[in-house]
């Protein structure tokens, strides 16, 4: 599935794909897909390898750096109430500094437990907000901007409405619809070039992933 434009910030590309110049072919690269939730745990451990072991990985390999772009994509998973609240803070961090955008999620990963259940259930959501805003804070984007982008009034919108979102909101549901369009449920999923790929997991270390991008970019 594409990345629209404005979510561009979730997408690596390490070099420009080379196409042959009288073909009239376009240029095409594979495509990995791996769908996270900030407060999944097996998802940090997918992102923590996948940002500082494999990212450098396909830096260093010509064929692979040509070959491969990687997307993040949000899965949002309601069944973790502060789910919502993690990945609109992401989608704030994707409105204001989009190259931020996977230096935020290392960040937040890092500190997903602060926003486990236990953590969350006696504070309000704005006062998650500030908490997420400090975060992004911290890899210098503007907290002022991330919150104001995320807080809720408690007064009704113009036209009367009690349940008028943020302004992240219509962003957020953009990337809601098209998690669901393919069919993700969980995370940590892996899709390559279009197909879900079973076979990668969120254990593996550097060896496995090399085995992978060796059989897999070529």
């Amino acid at each position: 599935m594409a990345v629209p434009p404005k979510f561009a910030g979730q997408k690596l590309q390490f070099a420009k794909a080379q196409s042959p110049a009288t073909t009239g072919v376009a240029a095409s690269v594979h495509t990995l897909e791996l769908y996270l939730d900030y407060v999944c745990p097996f998802s940090a451990k997918q992102f923590n390898t996948l940002y500082h072991t494999v990212v450098p990985l396909v830096r260093e390999s010509n064929e692979w750096s040509q070959g491969l772009e990687i997307v993040f994509r949000q899965q949002v998973q309601p069944w973790h109430p502060s789910s919502t609240l993690t990945h609109e803070a992401a989608v704030a961090v994707l409105k204001l500094a989009p190259e931020k955008y996977w230096e935020f999620s290392d960040a937040l990963f890092k500190q997903q437990k602060d926003f486990f259940d236990v953590n969350v259930v006696n504070e309000t959501r704005n006062n998650t907000y500030k908490r997420l805003a400090k975060i992004a804070a911290s890899v210098g984007v503007d907290e002022a901007k991330v919150y104001d982008l995320l807080v809720i009034s408690d007064k009704p919108a113009e036209d009367g409405s009690l349940n008028s979102g943020n302004k992240v909101t219509n962003d957020f549901k953009v990337l809601v619809k098209m998690a669901r369009l393919v069919g993700v449920h969980v995370s940590p999923t892996a899709i390559f070039d279009g197909v879900v790929a079973n076979d990668v997991s969120s254990s593996w270390g550097k060896q496995e992933w090399a085995d992978w991008l060796t059989k897999n970019v070529v």
